[in-house]
């Protein structure tokens, strides 16, 4: 869309807030707004998603967290308007300069999505039938992939001479093995530990966490804007998703994200039964068995070179998410071995007493 259509479209909308645009610039769903009045971020949905994250954000004010970028309604009090086909919502523009280090901004953006979960964080009931549901359908599916992983690799090795796929995957088996069986370990673990329990702690999701979404003002304070996806959720949902698309590189001891998650947990410590669950969703090698189940599937002529690569990034994947995975349990082991010295020291000095 050139300059002047998106002035004239951005016009008619900007009329319900009284704003008059002299420029525009266009960003595809968002709007650059300059007027006399100031700067605008000018932002279209789809009118089938609703407006109603507008409640998530009012909540979250209401709860003290103000750290998001504010909704301006209408002069007659509207949030959104619907016009083209579309729902428009306005925003201030910030300017989103790096005031310290880029690497610094993810650090702030972890410390504000735990500050956000405290302030939100709730419990609520949580029946056994639900948890119990919610596992058997997790183990149906792994018990599904363990029946494909057996039956494929048995087909792999009865060929006189296998593809590069193939043999790939012969390769990268045992890790698939390894990592499959710590989830279910992980996940029996939290069966067990939730067993007895009628509630759990839900939070406030930002919904789609990332950088894009975490931007400066101009004295350099960071805020949340994007929270169409925002819902009532585990606070695990808003990390696995964002850990999971750093971790899609190639192989690397990714540090920074035991740090991220450890500085966390830190303003926001995960409860036993979460902390879990995260290490068993977390560690489960999902695209690496849905790889091999479709290229098992594939009736036409394979392009080899392309599954091969898919297998490989997504093996890379699994080894950057194991040594997360690992230094995440070494350091709460580590912990809860300082917490049982601790211990074992304060009852020698009562008793001594």
């Amino acid at each position: 869309m050139d300059n002047e259509n998106a002035l004239s479209e951005a016009a008619g909308i900007l009329k319900n807030y009284e704003i008059r645009p002299h420029f525009v610039e266009d960003f595809g769903n968002v709007k650059k707004v300059y007027a006399q009045s100031g700067t605008f971020a000018l932002k279209r949905i789809d009118p089938h998603h609703g407006i109603d994250f507008i409640r998530q954000v009012h909540f979250l004010y209401q709860k003290g967290y103000n750290r998001i970028v504010p909704i301006f309604p209408t002069n007659d009090g509207r949030y959104a308007v619907y016009e083209r086909s579309g729902l428009y919502y306005l925003m201030p523009w910030l300017p989103n300069e790096e005031k310290e280090n880029r690497d610094e901004r993810p650090v702030q953006m972890f410390r504000e999505l735990a500050r956000m979960h405290t302030l939100s964080g709730r419990e609520v009931e949580i029946s056994q039938e639900s948890r119990e549901e919610h596992y058997e359908n997790m183990i149906k599916q792994w018990e599904k992939d363990e029946e494909f992983l057996d039956g494929f690799i048995e087909a792999c090795e009865n060929e006189v001479y296998m593809s590069p796929f193939q043999l790939t995957f012969c390769l990268y088996y045992h890790s698939i093995r390894q990592a499959m069986g710590f989830a279910k370990q992980k996940l029996e673990s939290w069966r067990e530990k939730t067993k007895d329990q009628k509630k759990a702690r839900m939070v406030q999701l930002h919904g789609y966490l990332s950088t894009e979404h975490f931007l400066y003002d101009e004295k350099g304070y960071g805020y949340f804007t994007n929270f169409e996806k925002s819902r009532l959720g585990s606070p695990i949902q808003d990390l696995l998703p964002y850990l999971s698309r750093h971790l899609k590189t190639r192989p690397k001891r990714s540090e920074e994200a035991v740090d991220w998650v450890s500085m966390y947990l830190n303003y926001f410590p995960l409860k036993e039964d979460e902390r879990l669950l995260f290490l068993s969703y977390f560690a489960y090698p999902t695209g690496l068995l849905r790889t091999a189940e479709a290229y098992h599937m594939q009736n036409t002529k394979l392009d080899e070179r392309k599954y091969v690569q898919r297998l490989q990034r997504h093996y890379w994947h699994l080894k950057n998410t194991e040594y997360v995975a690992m230094r995440l349990e070494e350091i709460e082991q580590q912990k809860q071995a300082a917490i049982a010295e601790a211990k074992r020291q304060a009852e020698q000095e009562g008793a001594q007493s």
